[in-house]
Order: C-alpha cells, then structure tokens, then sequence
C-alpha cells in the first residue's frame, strides 16, 4: 500500500501561490456538487470538530479540529488538527496534510476568488477590518491579485493594528474606521465581532465587500445597510443561508430575501461586475468542500515539487 504524504506547514506553503490556487477553487466547483457532512463531539469546553467532504473526480477530505480553550493559559496552541485526503478512485489515503496550512489558505482564498471576480481591476486600496491570523493571510492573497495596492489595517485593539502594519511595507494602520472605509475601493472584515462594526453608510459606489468573520449565528460584521446597498453573492448557499448571522438574521427580519443572494460558486458565472459604479458584497463561509479542493491543490503542487 502506497504512504501516504505528510505535509507540514512550512514546508508546504513553499510550493503554493494564490493565484493557482483560486484557479483550483474555481475548478473544482466545475465537479459535481460536493456532498458534505460536518461531526461535533464535546467534554466540557473541549471540542472535536470534523467536517467531511466528497466530490465527485476530486476525492474525499476529513477536516479534524481538535479545540481546547483552557490550553492558552498554559502557552499550548487552542486548535490543533489535519486532514486526510483520499483517492477518489481507491479511498486509499494519500496525504495528511497540516491543519493550519488548509485553513489559512482556504480562508483567504475563498475572498480572493470573489474579489477577483468582482472587485475593480483597478482597486487601489484595501482595507483589512481585523488584525489577528486571518488578516495577515489576507494581506498576503489581496497583493498577489492586486500587487500595486496599499492596505489599510483597522483593529479595535490599535496596537494590534499597528503590530501587523509594521510586518509588511505597504500596510498602513489606521484609527477611524469610517474615514478608512471612505479610502477603501475593497473592504474586508475578519472579525470576531457579534455585533456590525462595517456601516452601510459609508460605502462608496464601485466598491467590493468581503465578510468573512462571521461564522456563528449570532454573528454580525456588517448592518443592514451594507447588504441592501450591495449586489449579494456567498461562496455556499448550503453553509450560509440557514447557518451564519450575516444571512440568516436579515433574511428572517425581512430585510433582504434568499432570492436576493445573486449566486454562489457553483454558479461563478454569475459573479460578474455589472459596472463600474455598483457595490458588491460577498460572504465567505467556508465549507469542508473547499478545504477538499484546498487540499488537493496543494497535494498537486507538493508531488510536482
């Protein structure tokens, strides 16, 4: 029986670039439709979360998340985890690959392939609404789709803002939020937040916005105003319509209907800008079956090393 391949983090984020990767995404939405099936097991505030994806042609992916909250305080990580990725045509094992590695790059990648799609050529500037892991990811997927940019990070906490200015050239930290929204020709938000922090009044026409935080619920990064401004498009209708606070909250109050949702990845067709003026807002939702695309992708480029 064949090994399988034990990919690392380091050693293989070396191989991949976000370009090809959202070339993969896209790809992979062309296969028939993933079905999908996600697993929790508890003991007190520790957690087991395993998320499981097959596509037909692509393969199977088990995603483990392993979460416990009481290890910060002894300086141990909170989320552990891998996948393992299996032959579509034997089941056979074939990689275990880092947990930390799919993530990041699922997370950032799934907005990249919206905005590549959506955004204007021409964006010049970017704003990142939060400044823990996920934005530095962002910083790193938003340069290689618009290499001339300059961002802008905002954070509630400033110094964080600051610290994660300081690691790249063209980041800027900023204090007014509002003001920063006004520069921004793409605006993306990855928060904790369960309450809106993104106002709908400050959007200016031509502008692209990526929600990403919200992923409970209960959860909240942008207010109404935001998603009746803006053509609405989700990377998985499955994931968010019934699921995540940013949809599922407006859409019970009555404020916007599923109908208003332009489309998801299994209709790329439909992201499409439909001129330079409109606003476009996308919500990023994740799914097992992007962390199977994700992995394979980086399957392919580990064995093409």
């Amino acid at each position: 029986m064949t090994t399988p391949e034990i990919i690392p983090f380091a050693e293989g984020e070396a191989h991949l670039d976000w370009i090809g990767l959202t070339d993969a995404m896209a790809a992979g939405h062309s296969l028939p439709k993933a079905e999908i099936a996600d697993s929790f097991l508890y003991r007190g505030d520790d957690t087991l979360l395993n998320r499981a994806a097959w596509i037909d042609g692509l393969g199977l992916a088990v995603k483990s998340a392993t979460i416990f909250p009481g290890k910060a305080a002894q300086g141990l990580p909170t989320i552990n985890g891998g996948v393992s990725l299996y032959s579509d045509d034997s089941g056979i094992l074939q990689a275990i690959v880092d947990f930390h590695l799919v993530t990041k790059w699922k997370t950032a990648g799934d907005s990249l392939l919206a905005a590549r799609r959506l955004a204007r050529a021409d964006s010049a500037v970017i704003l990142i609404v939060g400044a823990g892991t996920v934005a530095r990811s962002l910083v790193e997927a938003y340069s290689a789709a618009f290499p001339d940019a300059r961002f802008l990070i905002w954070n509630r906490t400033g110094a964080k803002a600051e610290e994660l200015a300081d690691a790249f050239e063209h980041v800027t930290a900023v204090a007014d939020l509002a003001e920063a929204v006004g520069q921004a020709d793409i605006v993306s938000c990855a928060t904790m937040s369960t309450e809106p922090v993104l106002n709908g009044a400050w959007l200016r026409p031509g502008m692209h916005v990526d929600l990403i935080g919200a992923y409970r619920p209960d959860m909240r990064e942008a207010d109404d105003d935001v998603l009746t401004r803006g053509r609405l498009f989700v990377d998985s209708l499955d994931t968010t319509v019934g699921h995540i606070g940013e949809i599922k909250d407006p859409i019970a109050r009555g404020v916007i209907r599923e109908t208003d949702i332009v489309g998801d990845y299994y209709d790329l067709g439909a992201f499409v800008r439909q001129s330079e003026d409109e606003i476009t807002v996308f919500k990023n939702g994740g799914g097992a079956h992007l962390d199977l695309m994700v992995s394979r992708y980086i399957l392919d480029r580990w064995r093409a090393r």
